[in-house]
């Protein structure tokens, strides 16, 4: 038996926010670009609860969100205080682990097989778990708990903030088919649209697909695509983020400052390569990360070999002052 948690801390900008401003609680917090009543450039980071009311979400455009919510709380990032506390709570969790896997800078796989009996015993190992990081950290997180690392990562999502979801095996299909086909990790814009229009729109839907038809639609994702439909994941929990690392375009949009740069490519069989250079001197310069972006890629784009993915990543970041609230 495999018993996987998924811990989502909560709307994690705008809550540690308001933890070292305790002013803000009860008011809509957006983490992002600079408003400058209405007109600024650049995204929302993220946004507290409050905000999301206001139809406010991460990625949105600032002054979308400015459009939307002009009475909100707008605050640059400040990744000095994100950092240590994600540092902290991920800590907390890895003493609770069998095996520990971050998936982000506010997000973590256990597997706790071993800790616990059954998914009963679970739920209780969870909900106390919750009350921990509550208690330590002055912060809150969403759990879902399941036999794979999917179904978990879909659950922590299902009932926030500081929702606990539990789904059984025998419970996987049930949870899973009602769904729309876009909760799928992976599944994005384009992949949702092309499902739509062979009339896919729920989990259900997808799995009852022969994976052949995916296949000829997707490649080697289409095989993965019908596992997850059915509830199938076998990945394992492995750690392998960096929490000194932080990814996101928008810490080039709100200035940090970066030195290394390193793409990732995967190709269609999932063989993937690395590569990265350190530059002389930090910068935050978009045209810079573009062209040593190109020219680190260029070596693997090789012949006739069909892409499935290309990533950048920047880190060893110069975090900027603090900002004022705008």
């Amino acid at each position: 038996m495999r018993v996987i948690l998924h811990v989502d801390l909560d709307a994690f900008f705008p809550s540690v926010e308001v933890r070292e401003h305790p002013e803000l609680k009860g008011k809509p917090v957006i983490v992002g670009a600079d408003p400058k009543g209405g007109t600024g450039r650049g995204v929302v980071s993220s946004a507290s609860y409050e905000a999301r009311k206001f139809g406010v979400r991460s990625a949105m455009p600032i002054s979308r969100a400015w459009k939307l919510c002009p009475d909100g709380v707008y605050l640059r990032p400040h990744f000095d205080l994100y950092i240590p506390a994600s540092n902290s709570i991920m800590e907390i969790l890895r003493s609770h682990a069998d095996r520990f896997e971050q998936g982000g800078i506010d997000e973590a796989y256990l597997d706790i097989s071993n800790r616990v009996k059954d998914f009963d015993e679970a739920t209780e190992f969870a909900k106390h778990l919750m009350e921990e990081l509550l208690e330590k950290t002055h912060l809150t997180c969403s759990i879902g708990v399941a036999p794979n690392n999917m179904v978990a990562k879909i659950a922590s999502d299902f009932r926030k903030p500081y929702g606990l979801t539990v789904v059984k095996p025998e419970e996987v299909k049930d949870f899973l088919f009602p769904l729309e086909v876009r909760k799928i990790p992976g599944v994005g814009t384009k992949t949702e649209q092309a499902l739509l229009e062979l009339n896919i729109e729920t989990v259900k839907d997808l799995a009852s697909l022969k994976p052949e038809v995916l296949t000829r639609l997707f490649g080697a994702w289409g095989v993965r695509l019908h596992e997850f439909a059915n509830g199938i994941d076998n990945r394992e929990v492995i750690e392998e983020y960096e929490t000194k690392s932080i990814v996101h375009a928008d810490v080039i949009a709100n200035g940090f400052k970066f030195k290394t740069i390193t793409v990732r490519i995967r190709y269609e069989h999932f063989d993937t390569h690395t590569c990265a250079k350190s530059l002389p001197f930090p910068t935050n310069d978009i045209d810079i990360l573009r062209n040593n972006a190109k020219r680190l890629i260029a070596p693997f784009l090789r012949g006739n070999t069909k892409v499935r993915l290309v990533g950048v990543r920047v880190s060893n970041l110069t975090s900027p002052s603090k900002s004022p609230i705008y």
